[in-house]
């Protein structure tokens, strides 16, 4: 059965998709069983622009609204925070890749099929609750509802069955486990992503010192230009622009 296009190419599709995941799981992962598409066309068409909303939304967040603790006001600068935003987007699709391998490989051990496809389609969908939840970044005071984004490991946990196979029974016991397996690869990811940030901040505000305008090339990832209080990142050919109004 061919996958339905509308889901595959266009913003409304991915809207649809998003929509027919969150609200409707239990009809929509059987039309996802039926689908053959390749993880490169999910990561490009349905993936990173979901996981593009929370790196960009804490980005204008941060900027527009400075955190306050204990009476200290703390609000990173622009290079900082973009340089933090980068990181975390291309961390999350490798985590999302990792996930992918550790689902697809767990499955035949809980009666599933071997299929990375297959998986990386669960995983990908799956995680819609939370890259959507990501929102919440552009109000860091309400940072807490991207909690959540725990409906993605319900969503999983729909999706093993009807998507890789894996016996109803044994549904819950591999879920768990991939969970498990999810969560020590968030938190080293996060300690690759603290280390990674913390020297961009360094080299960020050496530059930030010296000249106003700046450009980090990311190789096939893409680039990203500083001009002033604008900031536009190009990925896959792809523009967003980020202004941050300049404090008076």
């Amino acid at each position: 059965m061919e996958d339905r296009p509308s889901l595959q190419s266009t913003d409304s599709g991915i809207v649809a998709r998003a929509k027919s995941i969150l609200m409707q799981p239990k009809a929509e992962w059987p039309h996802v069983a039926t689908e053959t598409t390749e993880p490169s066309k999910v990561l490009t068409g349905y993936a990173i622009p979901l996981i593009a909303i929370g790196p960009i939304a804490a980005l204008i967040g941060n900027q527009l609204f400075p955190v306050s603790v204990l009476g200290i006001t703390y609000k990173p600068s622009l290079s900082a925070g973009l340089a933090t935003a980068v990181i975390s987007f291309v961390l999350a699709i490798v985590s999302l890749f990792l996930v992918s391998f550790v689902a697809n490989f767990l499955s035949p051990k809980f009666g599933g099929k071997d299929s990375f496809p297959a998986a990386f389609r669960l995983v990908a969908y799956s995680m819609t609750a939370a890259w959507v939840a990501g929102i919440f970044g552009l109000f860091p005071a309400l940072g807490i509802l991207s909690i959540l984004g725990l409906y993605s490991f319900y969503l999983f946990y729909l999706g093993a069955t009807p998507v890789l196979g894996v016996p109803q029974d044994k549904a819950v016991g591999y879920t768990v486990v991939t969970v498990i397996v999810a969560i020590v690869a968030y938190f080293i990811v996060a300690a690759v992503a603290t280390a990674i940030t913390g020297a961009f901040v360094v080299s960020g505000a050496a530059a930030t010192a010296s000249a106003e305008n700046a450009t980090i090339d990311m190789g096939e990832l893409g680039k990203v230009e500083i001009n002033g209080d604008t900031a536009t990142v190009t990925v896959d050919g792809q523009e967003v622009e980020v202004t941050v109004p300049s404090e008076e």
